[in-house]
């Protein structure tokens, strides 16, 4: 799924370069960068987390408000973000995804006479896994 949302950006008047983003349809969501290329990034990433934290409640994102209606204080401007939600939710989602496995007979037996949570044992492993290639 990809949203777009107008965010207002605030040159830092004590930081040459820098800048503060607002994205009004998003209350609270403010983020910010040493140049404006990195304000964009941060901001898209704020955006994005925002977002994901209402999809993961079961809630749906929010309208945008069309470009042109959104006004920024004096010294702003105003630009869109493009969030990539699949992209950022397969990144960083938290919601679990269900998945069916095929193990032996015997590992099944000892695994629940010793009161073994699959899931979890399962996901301790990719997360090992995982973390290990991180660092590759």
């Amino acid at each position: 799924m990809q949203l777009t949302y107008p965010a207002c950006f605030y040159p830092d008047d004590e930081q040459k370069g820098a800048y503060a983003v607002v994205v009004p349809d998003l209350p609270g969501c403010v983020s910010g960068g040493n140049t404006l290329a990195e304000a964009i990034i941060m901001g898209t990433d704020a955006a994005s987390g925002w977002v994901l934290d209402e999809l993961e409640d079961g809630k749906s994102a929010p309208e945008a408000t069309p470009i042109d209606r959104i006004i920024p204080d004096p010294g702003g401007f105003v630009s869109m973000l493009v969030l990539d939600m699949d992209a950022y939710t397969e990144k960083y989602g938290e919601k679990a995804v269900r998945k069916n496995l095929t193990i032996p007979a015997w590992l099944n037996t000892f695994a629940e006479k010793n009161h073994i949570n699959f899931s979890q044992v399962l996901q301790d492993s990719l997360t090992a896994i995982y973390q290990q290639k991180q660092k590759a």
